[in-house]
């Protein structure tokens, strides 16, 4: 088996690149950007989320009693830039996912390059974010986020 170019196959229909913000007070901007990469799957199918556990070297596994679901997540945005972008970049996802990833990439470069922390940086990567799962749910309208940026003095 190709491993890695099965493990975007897998991506292709079951991943999730989120970028998601939290109002933070103490923060200069007072927005915290919170980029990730998801992948749940029933219970009966633990050693697939364990094999991407294995195989990326990073992130987590945590159990839903909710849903009876095992989620492997990586939040921290030092392994998603060494581990989980390289991947995708060379195993490249062909779905409409590939436009989420790409904004999704981008975010996480300008946060890694700690762009998030000035007011042009950080509107750029609303912009990215609010352009990625159109469908998705959000906590926070993207016009009030851009308001919020607006009360804060450079």
């Amino acid at each position: 088996m190709d491993l890695p170019s099965y493990i975007t196959g897998l991506c292709e229909g079951e991943a999730c690149f989120t970028v998601s913000f939290s109002l933070r007070r103490k923060l200069r901007l007072g927005i915290e950007v919170r980029p990730s990469f998801s992948l749940s799957q029933h219970k009966r199918n633990l050693e697939v989320v364990k094999l991407l556990r294995e195989y990326f070297g990073v992130g987590g596994i945590r159990f839903s009693r909710a849903d009876q679901n095992y989620k492997f997540e990586v939040r921290s945005v030092r392994d998603l830039i060494k581990a989980v972008i390289p991947h995708f970049r060379e195993y490249r996802l062909i779905s409409p996912r590939k436009r989420d990833f790409d904004r999704f990439a981008k975010v996480c470069e300008l946060v890694y390059a700690s762009k998030h922390k000035s007011l042009t940086g950080m509107r750029r990567i609303i912009d990215l974010a609010y352009g990625m799962n159109p469908s998705g749910r959000r906590r926070y309208k993207k016009d009030k986020l851009l308001r919020l940026l607006d009360k804060v003095k450079e």
